[in-house]
């Protein structure tokens, strides 16, 4: 029987090589990727987002951050879904379906300068919620949100399609395993409006009621636990704003009689009408209420219908965003509107809370469908409003995590 020598005993040529093995499968088991060189750059944003999506010992401080103000750094992770993995994505943004190339734009992720952002995790998420309901109400951009989540959840449980009207407008998906249901309570306005019929064609002219709450999401609010409420990209277009004595007002109207206000005065008042419905509902058990702000459009070399597009690959700077535009103009007022809404909610018991994604979303030009949505009735025209699934308004669950666990706990 041959006897190894001992470690001390080898030849130091042997004894080098086998050093030499150690640290190479060493490096191999602890590199993400050993054969893809990583810049010092994103070495140090990779090594600066979080490794777990627990709530441990970092709390306080996660607490204190405002989680709204940072910048997008590369993530070597990506989406925690793709676009065959979940099978609940609408077609229109389904973007690598329809031909979309490009995957650098799933590569980046939103970091808080003062903190870390957890990474959501679905199935902390569903423990949170079991045994709840939670409702998206606003228009298709809430949709948008509400499918994004949906694909997260989907990764952990299988949702089963419990409702869904002859418009595809009210969705309501169930997840027995946690008893929870996520649902969409979808309205162009917050407020009572329709569209006037001229010569009987749709004119694109609509009458606002401001003290009228549209009840295609009323009828639901008081089953809800949770309510995630947006709108904003009806707004600009012409409309008559009413009160219960006449119009007293409008947006983008050429009518000498009447005041045009703007496209914030509008969005204010309806927003402010619905947010004190849902403070004065007395059937209502909603715990928190959480206003998702202005998410920006990004058309460039023109509009949606003179031939604007949006086919930008990475993300933008700080630096070269705007915080005087438009868009902040009306996060800034929805901001005003919830923080009236938490003075009276806080007497009553019911809390409000922002989810400030325009910031965020100013700097991601690169994550709406753009031409590849295959929307054979708009043929040409491209989609710079929603956003791709996967794609960056998947933060907006991180976000919605980390928020609802402040209101809550």
């Amino acid at each position: 029987m041959m006897i190894m020598p001992k470690l001390g005993k080898l030849p130091p040529f042997f004894l080098s090589c086998l050093l030499l093995t150690i640290i190479f499968i060493v490096f191999i088991l602890c590199s993400p990727n050993p054969f893809n060189p990583i810049s010092k750059s994103d070495l140090h944003q990779t090594l600066a987002l979080p490794n777990s999506t627990s709530h441990g010992d970092d709390d306080d401080e996660t607490l204190k951050c405002d989680l709204f103000k940072g910048e997008w750094v590369p993530d070597l992770q990506g989406s925690l879904y793709t676009n065959w993995s979940c099978s609940t994505i609408p077609t229109s943004k389904n973007c690598f379906h329809h031909g979309r190339k490009d995957t650098e734009f799933l590569k980046w992720r939103w970091k808080p300068h003062q903190c870390q952002l957890p990474r959501f995790d679905p199935k902390t998420f569903l423990e949170f919620v079991q045994g709840k309901k939670l409702g998206f109400i606003g228009d298709s951009v809430a949709r948008n949100h509400m499918d994004s989540l949906l694909c997260l959840l989907s990764m952990v449980e299988t949702p089963v399609d419990h409702y869904k009207d002859s418009e595809d407008r009210k969705r309501v998906w169930y997840f027995p395993g946690h008893d929870f249901t996520l649902m969409i309570l979808w309205t162009k306005f917050l407020v009572d409006g329709e569209e006037r019929v001229i010569n009987g064609s749709a004119s694109g002219i609509f009458d606002l009621h401001l003290h009228k709450i549209d009840k295609k999401w009323t009828t639901d609010l008081p089953v809800l636990d949770y309510i995630i409420i947006s709108d904003a990209h009806w707004f600009f277009r012409t409309i008559y704003l009413h009160n219960d004595t006449g119009v007293v007002g409008c947006v983008y109207c050429d009518h000498p009689n009447v005041t045009d206000f703007g496209v914030g005065f509008a969005l204010r008042m309806a927003f402010r009408s619905a947010l004190n419905h849902i403070n004065r509902c007395r059937e209502c058990k909603a715990r928190v209420t959480l206003v998702r702000t202005f998410s920006p459009a990004h058309f460039e070399n023109g509009t949606w219908d003179t031939g604007g597009i949006c086919n930008r690959t990475s993300p933008l700077s700080e630096r070269e965003i705007k915080l005087t535009s438009n868009e902040w103009e009306l996060r800034s007022l929805q901001m005003d509107e919830i923080e009236k809404a938490n003075i009276e909610g806080n007497k009553k018991g019911t809390k409000f809370a922002a989810l400030d994604v325009t910031k965020a979303m100013l700097m991601r030009p690169d994550g709406h469908p753009g031409e590849f949505w295959g929307n054979k009735w708009m043929n040409g025209y491209n989609d710079c409003v929603h956003w791709c699934l996967p794609g960056p308004i998947d933060a907006w669950n991180d976000f919605l995590f980390e928020v609802l666990r402040r209101k809550v706990t």
